[in-house]
């Protein structure tokens, strides 16, 4: 290899089989050597707050296992015994065959196995997931793509007005996708509209996906993850998307969305302004009710920020707390590594939120290298604050900061229902960034503590 990267922030493709278990009554079959799937659980599950193996996750995944033998005589023999298998002792609604880099290095042709099982009647997909094919994002497409294209098919769409697809975060990828997603599809479904939110507990599972070619609208939530998948809908079933790039975190950004797609779908704008008016209320006097809060920690509360994550967290989270809660951008660090395409789009997006954020965004998948920007541009502070992964908690620690969890590896906190985006996320996001002070140590103590 000609580099090598420090401090990862996401898998290999094979992370895809996350994506599969994201989706309710979903179950991945997995053609790879040993120990490749469970690395991929470790990473995307475990390391993502612990969110659990899932039905058929984990230990449970179906996988080939494939050793020396696969690789000088050819293993789809062995891939089409486990899919028999698998099909006969496993519950599922829907299966997806994934690979490893063994598998395609041969040349093992997964997507045929898998064909020949569903022409004779069986729900069942393949894709290629090699780890040397693209990272966890990559993954992610390829088999939203495969389930597209091979599972629901060329079918003439039945659309329904008010039915929309949601294309946003990508699940385990993004630790807080459980919430977040329950949470849009939440909103959405108080402006009076239909949701396909397609992973995790608040969807429906395999009928959702089904039902895909049946929608009036596509919403691309995210700077470029779900840009490919909109376009192929749009070619293949003639369904419009709208992209709002900016994960709406708080008041004005989720009134904003709100907006805009009330104007997009021909909404009601007098029940959406009523929505909007009574989740700010909520939202705002949680904001003002901590009042108390900041003048007697006013000495020890962060006020330097430093963020970590991928393009859709980034921007979104950055927005929030220097635009409605007042932090001083120092560093934001996009992890995700979008294509060169994306990466101006992006910057056109992060630059128009503020004056403020000027020079601020980096586009940098090496977390030894961020750690080095961070502490060059620290010169010595303690009042930054790190919104991050396990790695920046320890840089926290070590550089006597404030820390708050938002991005991939994640091992030192549990995640369940967590949210980051609309009025609720915003709520959450601001006790996580003040509670910091009480995690950092002997230093965070307040005025009238001092004066006893």
């Amino acid at each position: 290899m000609s580099k090598y990267i420090e401090q990862p922030r996401f898998g290999c493709a094979l992370a895809g089989q996350q994506t599969v278990l994201a989706i309710p009554g979903a179950r991945p079959i997995v053609h790879a050597g040993p120990g490749c799937s469970s690395k991929a659980t470790q990473f995307a599950g475990a390391g993502s707050g612990y969110q659990g193996d899932s039905v058929g996750g984990g230990a449970h995944i179906s996988c080939t296992n494939s050793g020396e033998q696969e690789v000088v005589f050819g293993g789809e023999n062995k891939l089409r015994n486990l899919i028999d298998g698998a099909l006969k002792v496993i519950k599922g609604d829907l299966f997806v065959v994934l690979t490893g880099c063994t598998s395609d290095i041969i040349g093992d042709d997964s997507i045929q196995a898998a064909k020949d099982f569903a022409e004779e009647g069986f729900p069942i997909v393949g894709t290629e997931t090699a780890g040397f094919k693209g990272n966890s994002y990559y993954g992610h497409h390829r088999v939203t793509e495969a389930i597209i294209e091979q599972f629901i098919g060329n079918v003439t769409p039945n659309v329904r007005k008010g039915l929309v697809n949601v294309l946003s975060v990508v699940p385990y990828q993004d630790p807080f996708w459980r919430g977040d997603l329950s949470e849009i599809k939440s909103l959405l479904e108080k402006l009076g509209l239909e949701v396909n939110i397609l992973f995790g507990a608040s969807s429906g599972g395999v009928s959702e996906w089904k039902d895909i070619p049946n929608a009036e609208f596509n919403i691309v939530l995210s700077p470029w993850v779900g840009l490919e998948t909109a376009e192929l809908l749009k070619r293949k079933y003639k369904t419009p998307y709208i992209q709002i790039p900016i994960i709406p975190v708080g008041a004005e950004r989720t009134a904003e969305f709100l907006r805009k797609i009330t104007e997009y779908a021909g909404l009601d704008k007098e029940k959406t302004e009523k929505l909007i008016e009574k989740e700010s209320k909520v939202f705002y006097n949680y904001l003002t009710s901590i009042g108390d809060f900041v003048f007697e920690f006013r000495d020890n509360l962060p006020v330097e920020l430093y963020v970590v994550a991928d393009s859709a967290y980034a921007i979104g989270v950055t927005d929030f707390l220097v635009n409605e809660l007042g932090f001083i951008p120092m560093g934001i660090y996009i992890t995700d590594d979008p294509s060169e395409k994306h990466r101006k789009n992006i910057e056109n997006t992060f630059y128009a939120l503020s004056d403020d954020l000027k020079d601020t965004l980096k586009f940098e998948t090496d977390g030894g290298l961020i750690q080095e920007d961070i502490k060059k541009k620290l010169n010595g502070s303690r009042r930054a604050i790190f919104f991050g992964s396990d790695w920046e908690k320890f840089l926290a620690q070590d550089t006597g900061n404030n820390f708050a969890f938002l991005s991939l590896p994640i091992n030192q906190k549990v995640i369940t229902n967590e949210t980051i985006v609309g009025f609720n996320g915003g709520a959450q996001l601001i006790g996580a960034a003040y509670n910091s002070i009480f995690n950092k140590g002997a230093g965070a103590v307040s005025r009238r503590q001092l004066d006893v």
